[in-house]
């Protein structure tokens, strides 16, 4: 199916975010209004301080916006009680951060049996975890502690573990800013095949130039506004 025909994953409709100051206000998004298609990988460019990582957060439920909404299968995550919420994140979004955070007692097979278990995933987890450590390469080293693995990794159980629930949306955020850009540019090669395998929705941010082409859907923010997508 081509791109422009499959359905809306996420719709963003004049979504504002505005914090206050000592002395007033600071506007962190203004007028954002995009819509993202299911199964696409979307790299979120700007500036530090641009607005991508707001934008991702109210995306994730993990903030709301000021004004505006985002509809997530049709449903506007801003207007969800706080328990919804907290499920959405758990069931149906997955989570990458520029610091993995994987839990240093814990091997890399632990780390993704664990996710599986707070989304409350009960059956054929071993084989679920096993499948998403293979996917990322990892096949070898499932039972490596985080210690015993390189920055790349560590970010690749990461991202395992951020796709154990089968997530129909991954947000990453700076999820390469750590790394050399030879295992950037393979971290962003993962994500444009499990878009494919997985038929998850991705939605990246970066400053890393080397990365605009892995996009299917580039969009560029400045300021907090929109002020490119191609």
């Amino acid at each position: 199916m081509e791109k422009d025909l499959k359905k809306v994953a996420i719709d963003i409709q004049g979504v504002n975010r505005v914090f206050p100051v000592a002395g007033g206000e600071f506007q962190a998004l203004k007028n954002i209004n995009v819509q993202i298609p299911e199964g696409v990988l979307t790299v979120l460019k700007g500036r530090s301080g641009s607005g991508k990582t707001t934008l991702l957060n109210i995306i994730g439920a993990l903030d709301k916006p000021s004004s505006g909404k985002v509809l997530m299968e049709g449903e506007d995550i801003g207007r969800m009680s706080d328990k919804q919420r907290e499920k959405l994140r758990r069931t149906k979004v997955g989570f990458v951060f520029q610091s993995v955070s994987l839990i240093p007692t814990m091997d890399a097979f632990q780390n993704v049996e664990f996710s599986l278990r707070l989304a409350g995933v009960k059956e054929n987890r071993k084989k679920r975890v096993e499948e998403c450590l293979k996917m990322v390469g990892l096949g070898n080293r499932m039972h490596h502690m985080p210690a015993e693995m390189s920055g790349g990794e560590q970010q690749r159980v990461a991202i395992a573990r951020a796709i154990a629930h089968r997530p129909k949306i991954l947000l990453a955020d700076e999820p390469t800013a750590e790394l050399d850009s030879a295992m950037a540019a393979e971290v962003a090669k993962l994500f444009q095949e499990m878009t494919k395998t997985e038929g998850v929705t991705i939605l990246m941010t970066t400053h890393d130039m080397g990365l605009m082409d892995a996009g299917d859907l580039v969009i560029e923010l400045e300021n907090g506004e929109q002020i490119c997508q191609k």
